[in-house]
């Protein structure tokens, strides 16, 4: 298909044009979710079947996408979205406490939001890896941005004396990748401990990345 075809427009049913095709994409988001993040994954899923999933045509999925990866980047795009939601809302509510408990606050609304649905692991960690350089430009993009979250959090700290004072996005970026891996794991059973046990882990390393330097020994 070369593009997407035009939509209907006026209203219908009570609602606008604009109303049917953010119902429509929102229904064809969510059949993804559930064909992309469980069985039988992103790799296996024909446009024919997401249509059948998300009870509509074909040629509605050729109103709102082109391709099926179109739809993989809108998803993972949400499924960040809302984690981001939760890590940012999570922050403004811990923003008064000490940084060991506003790293604690933020990363279980992370984690918690994140692994609350298997399948949104799954299309974060693995159905988008590798798809296209489309798509791993846009997972590094992803990526990066979460790692501006965390300087972000880390200049902060270093204003309020309790970080050190320098460029943090090295340490960042390998903290990332660390976060999603441990949760991926974690997801996927392979880890052999509690939800809060995960989170703990993940604070004390933050804590040691952000820890300020040990004053000189006296002389």
């Amino acid at each position: 298909m070369a593009g997407r075809l035009s939509g209907p427009t006026g209203r219908y049913g009570g609602k606008s044009a604009a109303q049917r095709q953010a119902e429509r994409r929102r229904r064809f988001l969510d059949a993804a979710l559930q064909l992309f993040g469980d069985s039988p994954g992103y790799r296996a899923t024909t446009v024919a079947a997401l249509s059948d999933a998300a009870g509509l045509s074909t040629r509605q999925f050729y109103e709102e996408f082109r391709t099926l990866e179109d739809v993989l980047a809108a998803l993972h795009l949400q499924v960040n979205a809302w984690a981001e939601e939760a890590v940012r809302t999570a922050a403004a509510g811990a923003r008064d406490l000490p940084l060991a408990d506003r790293a604690a606050a933020v990363f279980r609304a992370y984690a918690a939001n994140v692994t609350a649905d298997p399948r949104r692991v799954r299309i974060t960690f693995v159905e988008i890896v590798g798809v296209s350089p489309r798509l791993e430009e846009q997972r590094l993009a992803r990526r990066a941005r979460w790692v501006d979250l965390i300087c972000a959090e880390a200049r902060s700290a270093a204003a309020r004396g309790e970080a050190a004072h320098r460029d943090y996005r090295l340490a960042a970026t390998a903290f990332i990748g660390g976060v999603n891996g441990l949760l991926h794991d974690y997801s996927a059973g392979w880890v052999d401990a509690t939800l809060d046990e995960v989170v703990d882990e993940l604070v004390h390393q933050l804590l040691a990345v952000l820890s300020p330097p040990a004053p000189p020994p006296e002389k």
